[in-house]
């Protein structure tokens, strides 16, 4: 319970009334401060009988599914059983991995349709959560007192890997990258036709075209490049760090769920493997739309780890996973010094066999600040350290390319779009 001005106003009135009583000296003024006290414990005691009776409920609505750093709508919906309207605060409640507006709201519910308040809630963790009780306060009908209660609603949020943008224009959607190798094969694309050789399978055989002619005449295919695809996702304790709105890991999984996307709608294979110290999970790479689906449920169940991170294991099972040759993608955190040794190592590993593409986050903020006009007598020293920091990573980057591993660090906002490029310059200078 809190109280409101009204009962204010009364517990003041009560009290100048009892002082001026005792310092008249009248026994008659005397007990008058009786008469505003009861009043207001009489107000509060039907007000807390009307809120009781009330019996506000409240239900939770979110249309469409939850993903990894995408705003999400929900509606909360509440309903009391009185014959009149009532004045309610909201204070707005999510699960602790969810950035939410948690301003006091403050809403009439009618009696017939009670009323609908919407929240914007923005899941920056994966899993499945419970969503806890809201907190509400029902305003007394005499503007006495406020009457807190917890409103719980059996709502959970399974969260996903966000879905790749399908446009057109997208960094590394649509037709930009698409090609046919021009050799033969046995692909769907017609390249010629020729003269028939004695071997040709009767398949291939145009035969209206050697109607025309009066001889056979053979079709030749251009061939259809299937390239498979493994994506390493660093899960080590270094990719809990914040970075932008979600920490590393979160970046990585949306980067790694919408070039899963990409990678199927080229008629490429995609392959998963998460580690930390060791490898957590492992997909083999497979095609189709049932391949994204099993490697955004895979993600959707993974977790940071509290250990260091060992891209060395990663590159080990990946040999396992894959036979021929492939393009290993592995997003991972190229400022790790406890892992930078074993990131080397695991390249050349994978190296000449596979493609190894490492990519990995940049930070905006040391950016800025190593370029930023000082202001304080630390900002110098602060400049340097982000200058180090920055220069550090472009070493690195250029140690690996060295070795002959594509790499490079993006802004959390640019990482997808710089990895989706990538793959498609990779494919259409047929690398893999």
């Amino acid at each position: 319970m809190n109280l409101r001005r009204n009962a204010l106003l009364l517990v003041v009135l009560t009290a100048l009334i009892a002082v001026l009583g005792d310092w008249s000296g009248n026994a008659a003024l005397a007990p008058l401060w009786r008469v505003p006290a009861g009043l207001l414990l009489l107000g509060l005691a039907y007000e807390s009988f009307v809120a009781r009776r009330a019996q506000l409920s409240l239900r939770l609505d979110a249309s469409g599914g939850w993903f990894l750093g995408r705003p999400q709508v929900v509606d909360l919906r509440l309903a009391h059983q009185l014959g009149r309207s009532l004045q309610v605060e909201v204070a707005p409640s999510a699960p602790v991995p969810f950035q939410l507006d948690a301003d006091i709201r403050q809403v009439e519910v009618s009696p017939a349709t009670g009323s609908t308040l919407k929240i914007s809630a923005t899941p920056r963790r994966l899993g499945r959560f419970e969503w806890p009780p809201v907190r509400v306060r029902v305003r007394g009908v005499f503007g006495l007192a406020s009457w807190s209660r917890q409103l719980a609603a059996p709502f959970s949020v399974q969260v996903l890997p966000d879905l790749a943008l399908h446009r057109g224009d997208a960094p590394g959607l649509g037709s930009q990258g698409e090609r046919t190798a021009r050799r033969l094969g046995a692909g769907s694309e017609l390249l010629q036709l020729r003269r028939y050789q004695p071997g040709d399978p009767p398949r291939i055989i145009d035969w209206k075209a050697s109607a025309r002619m009066r001889q056979l005449v053979s079709r030749d295919f251009s061939e259809d490049q299937h390239l498979e695809v493994v994506v390493v996702v660093d899960a080590g304790r270094s990719s809990g760090l914040r970075a932008g709105d979600l920490d590393r890991f979160g970046h990585y999984v949306n980067v790694a769920a919408s070039l899963a996307e990409n990678v199927v709608a080229r008629g490429d294979l995609v392959g998963l493997v998460v580690h930390a110290d060791r490898p957590l999970l492992a997909l083999a790479p497979a095609r189709g739309i049932a391949a994204v689906t099993r490697l955004r449920k895979a993600l959707g169940s993974a977790q940071v780890t509290a250990s260091e991170s060992s891209p060395l294991e990663a590159a080990l099972r990946v040999r396992t996973l894959v036979r021929q040759r492939a393009l290993v993608v592995m997003l991972t955190d190229l400022d790790d010094a406890a892992a930078a040794s074993q990131l080397l190592s695991a390249v050349r590993i994978l190296l000449p066999k596979h493609l190894p593409f490492v990519a990995g986050l940049s930070s905006a903020a040391a950016e800025s600040m190593a370029h930023a006009t000082a202001e304080d007598w630390l900002d110098p020293w602060r400049a340097l350290a982000a200058q180090e920091y920055c220069t550090g990573l472009e070493r690195k980057v250029q140690a690996l390319r060295a070795l002959g591993a594509p790499a490079l660090v993006a802004r959390p906002e640019q990482l997808e779009g710089a990895v989706l490029e990538a793959y498609g310059r990779f494919r259409r200078q047929r690398k893999v």
